[in-house]
């Protein structure tokens, strides 16, 4: 075997454990995603209670460990080998193995898609440390963008960690320089804030939530000030598009809240691995090169 066969059967190995780490992570984030708001919840009217003086609710443990997943239909506890990723939604054919009821087909595509980027990730940037930090922003974005889809909710739990985790890889020059990142955080939330208020003067309506300053920031962050043009072009570009699809799709009202978590999170992702050559092909198709 040659030098380029030991190669390739590595890079193989290797694209191949990511993918399976990513379907694991991806069965984590369904749990992350779905149980996360109810503690925050649990969280806010237990910090209620205090505030008002009255008295505490004794109740069972809830986090992302226990108890223990069950089917939501008849409480049937989710023993190990159904619990597999994707491979056990497969064997029991998309339904509970005791009352048959269905089970939701976000399951495996959570699963799926946090292994496609996973995989993507150690593709691009190889076995790398760039790599890794990007596999953790991928998941973290996935996890916010299903969050806010379904609540309209970015979690500071989870948006400011990230934030300051990419200020540290930066603070190395994992990724882009750190005064780049630096001001990318502030320029990320300031810009947005700015629109937040003037569209809230000029109608007297909140326009978007604080949780999405705190996203850009986030972004601005790991990739810098220079992706934030771009991530704001494309998630407005999105969110218009891809919005008003949904809104007629589900027959709901022009005037029904629409999260721009999910819109900021692709374009940023979008833009911190090309927004250079997006940037670049605009400016040549421009004229301006």
């Amino acid at each position: 075997m040659n030098l380029m066969d030991v190669l390739a059967s590595q890079s193989l190995v290797y694209l191949s454990a990511a993918l399976l780490l990513g379907l694991i992570i991806g069965s984590f984030l369904n749990v992350l995603v779905y149980r996360l708001p109810i503690m925050l919840e649990r969280q806010w009217h237990d910090e209620a209670r205090e505030i008002l003086e009255l008295p505490t609710q004794p109740a069972e443990r809830y986090d992302l460990f226990l108890p223990a997943s069950q089917c939501p239909h008849c409480q049937h506890r989710i023993r190990a080998w159904e619990n597999i990723p994707l491979l056990s939604y497969l064997f029991l054919r998309g339904r509970c193995s005791c009352c048959k009821a269905a089970i939701s087909w976000r399951y495996p595509l959570v699963e799926l898609g946090c292994a496609a980027l996973t995989g993507f990730a150690a593709w691009h940037f190889g076995f790398t440390l760039q790599a890794l930090v990007f596999m953790l922003l991928s998941w973290g974005l996935l996890a916010l963008s299903l969050i806010d889809i379904e609540h309209q909710l970015l979690p500071d739990v989870l948006v400011l960690p990230l934030l300051w985790l990419g200020l540290v890889c930066n603070a190395f020059g994992l990724l882009v320089p750190l005064e780049s990142a630096f001001w990318g955080a502030i320029v990320g939330y300031l810009s947005l804030w700015t629109v937040y208020w003037l569209f809230r003067i000029v109608t007297g309506k909140e326009g978007m939530g604080y949780g999405d300053f705190k996203l850009l920031a986030l972004l601005g962050a790991w990739g810098g000030w220079q992706i934030l043009p771009l991530t704001l072009l494309l998630s407005s570009l999105l969110g218009a598009v891809l919005g008003l699809i949904l809104l007629r799709l589900s027959g709901k009202r022009n005037c029904t809240p629409i999260p721009f978590g999910p819109y900021l999170a692709i374009s940023g992702w979008i833009a911190l691995l090309w927004g250079g050559q997006i940037t670049t092909s605009y400016l040549q198709l421009a004229g301006f090169r």
